[in-house]
This record gives structure tokens, sequence and C-alpha cells, in this order.
């Protein structure tokens, strides 16, 4: 190399201006060609080099653009169409990591073996390069640029979250358009820019967009190959996609190519992830700041010796391998895959018989598939073309004109209208090609002709779709601080320039529903401004409102009059809730605040009124050792505790200590251990919301009805829910546990082992019929034997003049047991035998008796409930009647009839009158007596809240 022409390497990140080097570099020459990524990318330096040197001395050449003047000084093109042979002054190759594509990176790899300068050769591109380059260009200098801001990495975010000037990037036409619609809807419209957009239509899109009609951009990966854009923030909404063959992750130095469009010049940027890509681990995020990624080690290469003397020596010569370590045979590519498959066609091979023929076939292979439609459609429409141009020398301009024509209409929607464009790209790209049509000029405008004018339908059907007019026009008089008429009225409705668009409910702005999409997002933007004072006020009143204006729902919801003001969400201690307040974000962090600090006071209040016994149990410094431990149970279940639950540490705990609990209003139940005092309907429903907050619920249980006894019980409830409402499921239905309790109190003093019948305060207190009430008692552990009987006849009323008040009417009457039944009736044989000894009768009178004697008594239905004894008690161990620990949840003390000794007392009669003893057994004695000098101990007097405090008085006066 002379020692006026060398080879640089320019690499470092984006934004260090390396094009813009470049360009500087080629224009200090005489001549220059530079080669971009892009058709769009070379669309754009094009237009600022004719800036500076004027259009006669600057070229353009593309796949499917050619614009060069007779005196051309400067060549822009795209990589594959770099012409070769020229002997430019400078030649520039961008983007030169992209040796390394699957698809393209055997082009690049070839430029950047065989373009050279005669002066001077620039290879731009990432510093991941740096070691094949010096490994294959060995004489190459090498200068590292810096990025001139930084790039800051700001995790994940929801598209309706995007800050202004933001791209947001997908890699599928059905992902770039499914996220404009929704930022269209969200906030106010948006540019696409795709690879497959024409230069017009994308120039067009990007207008809007460096305009400020709108504020997002949505695109594919294109943007990463140098398009600069007034971008603030780069959004991935996913982190793979089809590279032709597959689906593939990006690499780190793919996401840093594009999120480095973000921030440009000196104004930093930042990236990060939205939709439905996972955010980027902290290593790969911190690489791409860093901008440090693994070095390229192999690049893809395809032999550009090719030999044309046959098909397959051509097919042979594009399948050879390299030789260097560094490079790595490049994949099929679309154009030797075409050729192959024409080379299975007898019509082919035929017309391809000498050197110039195979090279034709050559460059018609090379033309891309436009279309994307299959590869079967590709190849045949290329053989069409081959033939044309092979037999005639040039394609017929009928032949031509019936394929334009075809395409050239600007009806249909944005899908369709893609598609003409992708068609008629591939007549633009013959039509450029030297030789290839009689007519070049006139075929050239006439194809560009089409394409501006389906470019020009696609922008519009493209704006129309994702950009709202009336929106993007009132987002811009907001940007730019032109006032907009908004009104608050008395009853919250909100006007702008005289329209309703919503109403303010509570701290939140509720647009108008017939406003859609952008419309909507402009009007509220609007809105929101004139509601700024509105919102201070309202807080100030709200904050000196009483308790009584504001409530908390069933489902944890905090409520100002009819409007949420914010709801309740689990804090650290379950008698502490915290508050999640309701509140736009135009209102303020002070507004916020301050229904925060008010709804906080209300619920703190709320609590400390309703639970007042459980929060002086807390605080009860008094209690010790297992006393405390078991006031920490009841405050954290919220003073209501299943005893089996705590069975074992209510058998821990010592007389003395189940004083100093009951002074706080427990109530040790048979079946509960609870606080009477919060069963009532208020702590009741707070105590649900509280509960369900603890348990993370999505759908909060309602409290039932206040005043019900018994209330069906739930399916597939959440397990507690009973207990919570201060109730228990016993059968189909579940009883208050206060009532419960009652209950059993009956129950101790009745027969489990020989069986009992329900009394009328039985049902009474339950308010169940007979069969409801056998249900619930089954659901208790007991066994309901079903009987049917004759019903007795009530007493004559003559036995009140013995000394019994006659029962009032309509009163329930306890029904007498089946024995006494027996007892009291005569069986029907007795019957028979005394009708058979009357003396005989007259026919009527003899007939009527038998009628009489027929009829059929009237029958009445009961049940006899036993303990359905556990499995562990069958081995001799039956329930002890009347207060035996057969029973389950039985509770504290003594049977109310039974004296300490155990024993009957002599003389004594069971409740029901009869005797005391069983069969054999001894009448009761009467203990020894003892003597003491001490003085008599004071008794303790008999807590009046304990269950068993009947029972005790009884024998405190039986002694």
């Amino acid at each position: 190399m002379s020692g006026s022409s060398r080879i640089v390497a320019v690499l470092g990140p984006t934004n260090t201006g390396k094009t813009h080097y470049a360009i500087e570099r080629m224009l200090g020459h005489r001549t220059g060609v530079i080669g971009l990524p892009l058709r769009l990318l070379a669309r754009e330096v094009y237009d600022k080099i004719v800036a500076l040197r004027g259009p006669s001395v600057v070229a353009l050449v593309t796949g499917e653009e050619r614009i060069v003047p007779p005196r051309t000084q400067y060549w822009v093109c795209t990589v594959e169409a770099m012409p070769e042979g020229l002997g430019a002054d400078c030649v520039a190759v961008d983007e030169i990591q992209l040796c390394a594509d699957p698809e393209r990176g055997h082009v690049f790899t070839d430029r950047l073996l065989r373009a050279r300068g005669l002066h001077e050769t620039l290879l731009l591109g990432s510093d991941t390069m740096r070691g094949p380059i010096a490994a294959l260009v060995p004489e190459a200098q090498f200068v590292r640029r810096e990025r001139m801001s930084q790039l800051v990495y700001t995790g994940s975010k929801k598209i309706t979250r995007m800050p202004p000037r933001s791209a947001i990037v997908g890699f599928s036409v059905e992902n770039v358009y499914a996220i404009a619609e929704l930022i269209r809807r969200q906030k106010g419209g948006a540019a696409v820019v795709m690879g497959a957009l024409s230069p017009r239509t994308r120039n067009a899109q990007v207008d809007l967009y460096q305009n400020g009609e709108v504020d997002y951009l949505v695109a594919t990966d294109a943007i990463g190959m140098g398009l600069n854009l007034d971008i603030d923030h780069v959004a991935f909404s996913a982190l793979s996609k089809f590279d032709g063959r597959r689906m593939r992750p990006l690499a780190p130095n793919e996401l840093a190519q594009i999120a480095g469009r973000a921030g440009r010049g000196m104004a930093s940027g930042t990236f990060g992830v939205t939709g439905e890509a996972r955010p980027l681990d902290e290593g790969m995020a911190q690489a791409i700041m860093e901008h440090r990624f693994t070095p390229l080690k192999k690049l893809n290469w395809r032999n550009s010796a090719l030999r044309f003397n046959s098909v397959d020596a051509l097919i042979s010569a594009l399948e050879e391998a390299p030789s260097g370590e560094h490079l790595l045979k490049a994949r099929e590519a679309d154009d030797l895959r075409t050729l192959k498959s024409l080379a299975g066609e007898a019509e082919v091979l035929a017309r391809a018989s000498d050197g110039a023929s195979v090279r034709l076939l050559w460059d018609v292979c090379r033309i891309p598939d436009f279309r994307g439609i299959s590869h079967a459609e590709h190849a045949g429409l290329l053989q069409v073309i081959f033939g044309h141009l092979h037999e005639r020398g040039a394609i017929p301009d009928d032949f031509m004109a019936r394929q334009i024509r075809r395409i050239d209409r600007t009806q249909g929607d944005i899908d369709t209208l893609s598609k003409r464009l992708a068609y008629i790209r591939t007549w633009t790209y013959v039509a450029q090609r030297n030789g290839w049509v009689r007519d070049e000029s006139h075929w050239r405008g006439e194809t560009r002709a089409v394409e501006d004018r389906v470019s020009d339908a696609l922008h519009e059907r493209l704006t129309q779709r994702f950009v709202d007019r009336r929106t993007s026009v009132l987002l811009r008089r907001l940007k730019q601080k032109e006032a907009l008429l908004a009104e608050v009225n008395d009853k919250g409705e909100v006007t702008v320039e005289g329209e309703f668009v919503g109403r303010l409910e509570g701290f939140r702005f509720m647009p108008d529903k017939s406003a859609q999409g952008a419309e909507a997002k402009a009007l509220k933007s609007a809105s929101l401004q004139a509601l700024a004072p509105q919102f201070h006020l309202r807080a100030d009143r709200f904050y000196n409102a009483p308790d009584t204006e504001i409530d908390f729902t069933e489902q944890g919801g905090l409520m100002w009059g009819e409007y949420a003001v914010g709801k309740l969400t689990v804090g650290a201690d379950p008698l502490k809730p915290q508050v999640e307040v309701f509140v736009d974000e135009a209102a303020g962090p002070d507004v916020e605040q301050k229904v925060q600090r008010r709804l906080q006071h209300f619920i703190d209040r709320k609590v400390a009124a309703l639970f007042e016994p459980l929060l002086a149990l807390s605080r009860d410094e008094a209690l010790s050792g297992l006393a405390r431990g078991f006031a920490f149970r009841m405050v954290e279940n919220f003073g209501i505790l299943p005893r089996a639950d705590v069975a074992q540490e209510v058998k821990d705990l010592d007389q003395e200590a189940r004083g100093a609990l009951r002074k706080h209003g427990i109530r040790f139940g048979q079946f509960t251990i609870f606080m009477p005092l919060l069963l009532k309907p208020a702590p009741t429903r707070l105590r649900l919301v509280l509960w369900s907050l603890t348990k993370g619920l999505s759908e909060f249980p309602e409290a039932p009805p206040p005043g019900l006894v018994t209330v069906p019980s739930v399916k597939d409830a959440e397990p507690g829910v009973d207990t919570m409402c201060g109730y228990r499921i016993s059968g189909e239905r579940a009883i208050r546990i206060d009532m419960l309790e009652r209950l059993a109190d009956m129950l101790r003093a009745k027969d489990s082992r020989s069986g009992f019948e329900a009394t009328a305060d039985m049902l009474s207190i339950t308010g169940m019929t007979l069969e409801q009430f056998a249900d619930l008692m089954q659901g208790l552990g007991y066994k309901a034997e079903r009987g049917e009987r004759a019903k007795v006849k009530p007493a004559p009323v003559e036995a009140a003049a013995e000394g019994e008040p006659a029962p009032e009417e309509g009163a329930a009457t306890e029904a007498a047991p089946a024995a006494e039944v027996a007892e009291a009736e005569p069986a029907p044989a007795e019957t028979a035998e005394a009708a058979a000894e009357a003396p005989a009768e007259t026919a009527e009178t003899t007939e009527a008796a038998a009628d009489a004697t027929e009829a059929d008594p009237e029958i009445e239905v009961f049940f006899t409930f036993t303990w359905a004894r556990p499995a562990r008690q069958q081995q001799g161990r039956g329930p002890r009647r009347e207060g035996g620990r057969g029973q389950p949840g039985q509770g504290e003390g003594r049977a109310k009839d039974r004296p300490r000794g155990g024993k009957p007392q002599e003389g004594g009669r069971r409740r029901d009158g009869k005797p005391q003893g069983g069969k054999g057994g001894k009448p009761g004695q009467q203990g020894a007596k003892t003597y003491s000098s001490r003085p008599p101990k004071k008794e303790k007097a008999i807590d009046p809240d304990n269950p068993f405090a009947a029972a005790l008085m009884g024998l405190k006066e039986g002694n």
C-alpha cells in the first residue's frame, strides 16, 4: 500500500458519528463511493450530500432506484449495489459488522476483502469486528470512537406508560400494526417505519414523527441501521425474530445496535422492554450500556470468483468452502436456491448453454423475492423473465405494461397496498437493470410513478388507521402551551371548549365514553389541566370531612359518598391494614398524600372502635406465659377460635390464666372460644375484610344478614369463612356460635347415651324445624334416629285446678318421651279387647264403632339423639352421660345435676322426675364430715360469663 493510500477501520458503538465522519472524508476527495446497509439509509445520506454538493454530482443506486447524473462524483449505494472497478478515490462500507449476518453477511465480507479506494478505504462498524479485520486486512489502521451520550436501561414499561418520543420495536408486520393500533387508542397515534416500505412512504411517516404530530414511532429493526431520528427511548416488544429460516433470539450486539438509536448527539437515551418481552437480565443490560460484546470470530463468506462456463460450474463455484480460519461458508442464499431450482428445468438448461446465458441466468436469479409468497412462485416468475431476456434480448413492453397495470391501483386496505408495493418493487428492480427493457427511461418512470402512487395511498391508510388527526392537533396545541378552555361545575362535570368530556369522580377523571381512542386521551389531557386546582380544593374538603362521610365496602374499597377513593391492602399487622388511594397522576403527590393520610386515619379509628376489646387484650402487659401466647392467637384470629384448633392450648391453661383472659371478655365455649362483643354486625363486617386481606383473596366473602341464628352453608367456600362470620357449619346450615353455646348448655343436661329428644327450647333458640335440627345435630356428632308415634292429646284444662297453670294458647310445649307415651295410652290390643267385651249394640251403633276403631290415629314424627361414638371409644369407652368426656368440644366444669362425688344423692330425682340411680343402684350416702381449726376460706366468686356458672351455682347450693 502506497503512502497516499490507507485502510482505516472506524469502530465504536452507535451515536459516535461514524457515518458523518465517513461522509466528510469522502467529500474531501474528488470521487467516492459509500455502501450502506439499507436503501432507506442510502436515501437519507443521498439527501444530505445533495444538500451539500448539489444533485448534479451525486448518484443514488439501490436495487429499485437509480439516479446517475452524467457528471457523477459521489456514489451513494446499498452494499449489494456498490459498483466495481470505478477507481474512486475513497470507498466506505458502513455497518461492516453485518459480515456475520446469516443472510447478507457474505456480501459485506466480499466488500471487506475486495472493495478499495485509490487513496482511502473506510470500514465503519462495531468494535466486535476488530479481530477479524486485523486478521483478514492486516494493513488496516484502527480508530476507536466513543459514544457521545449515555445509554441507560430502564427495565420494563407498559405501552400505555411509554414516555413521549419513544420508538417501539417489533419484528413482524403483524406485531408492528398491533402495537401501532394500541398506541393510537392510548396515546393519540404513531408513525410506522418498516424496511418493506418505499422510501416515499417511509419519509412521509418519519415526517409525522419528526414534526411532532405524533410522539411515538413503531418500527422494525430497520431503524437500527443508522436512521437518525429524534428518539429518546427505545422499547423492544420482543427479543427474538424470524431470520428467514427460523425464530432465533437476538444477540446482545444486535439489541445494542437498535437500542443505540435512542439519544442523538449529546442527548442521552434510554432503552427497555415492553409488551410480552421479558426483562433483560442484568448482565446483558450492563453489556449494552457499556458496549461490551463478544468479539466476532467467524465471518460469512461466499466465493466471488465465479465460473460461468456452465450452470453446474457456477453452482460449484458458489458452493466452494473458504480456506481461512476466520471465514465460514455462508448458508444457502435465496439467489443460489433459485438457481438450483431453475437448473432442474430442462428449458432453462437448454437456454443456459454458454457463458453469456449462464451469466444472464445468474443475474436474473439475483432479483430479490420482494413478494415473499413462496419460493416456487418466485422461481416461476424468474423463469418467465429469463425466457424473455434470453429469447428477445429484453422484456416485451406489452408484458411489462400488463404487470404494471394490474398493480397500478390505490384502492384497498393497508395489507392490499403493501402487497402491491412489494409487487411493483420487482418491476422497479427489473427496470433499473441496464438492457433489460427497451425504453429504460420510460419504464423507470412508469414503475417509479406507480410506486409513488401506491406509497402515497399506503401512507394515507397508515395515517388513517394509526393517527387521529383531530387528536394529534389537540395534543400539539397542548404541547405548544396553547390554552384550551376547560371548566368543572359543582357536579364534577368537565367541559373542554364547551363540550362535555367527562366527570370528576372522587379524585379520578372519568372521560366521556362517547369519545374513543386517541380523542379520549387528548381530551383527558386537556381536561386535567383545568382539574389541577379542583383536585386541591377537593383534597382539602375531604381531609376535613367527618368519618360519617367515609365508609368501607365488603370488598375492601374505601368510599367517599358515592365515589371510590381508595382500597385497603394487607399490612404487617392483621389489625393495621394499609391504604392504596385512587388519585389521578395529574392531581400531584401533595393531593395523593393528603388523601392517603385521611383514609389511613379513618381505617385506624374504625379498627380501634370496633375491635377495642381485642386491642386491649393485645396491650395487656399483665398477661404472661401461656396466657399471653393464647392472647396472641386470639388477636391473630380476630377474636374467634374454633376450640378444636386450640384444644391443647386450652388444656394447658390453668384457672388463673383463664380468669385473666375472661376479664377481657373471652368466653371459653364447648365449640368456640370467642369474644361476644365482636359478634355484632359491625365488627363482623370489618373482620371479614381484614381476614380476606390477610388471606390474599381476590373476592371477599360477605357477612350474613344480621339477626339470623342459622344460615345455609356455602359450598366450596374458603376454609374459615364461617368462623369469621361468627357461625359454625353443621350439616346443611351454619349456626351462630353464641347460640350454639346456649344449645350446648341444654345438651349437656341430656342423656346422650340412652337418647333424648329435642325440646321446644332447643328448636326455639335455633329457629329450626325438627328435620333441620336433626341435620344440625348430626353435624355436631350426634346420631339422629327417626321415628313415628301417635300424637299425645293435650292434657285437659282442669289440670290447672290442681295447681299447674295451663299453657298459653299457641305456646310451644315439650313432646313427651316415647316411653311415657306408651304408659299414658293403652296399647292397640287392649283397646280391641275392651271393644269385644262391650254390650252388643244396634247395627248402626256397631258399624259406627267399627268405623271409629278403624280410623287412623294422628301420627307425629320424632327424633331420638344419641352421641355417635368415635372409633377410639368403641373399646368399652362410651360417652359419659350428662357432661361426660365422650361428647365433642366438651366445656369446662361438671354437669349441672351431678354432685362432686360422682354418685346420685339420696332421694334425689332426675330432671324428668324419676328417682336417681340406675337398676340395682344404691342410695346416695353423705360423705364423712371433717373439722379444721382454720377459719373458713373465703370462696372465690363464680364468674357469671363462665358457661358452667349455672352448674357451679347448683353444686354450691346443693352442698
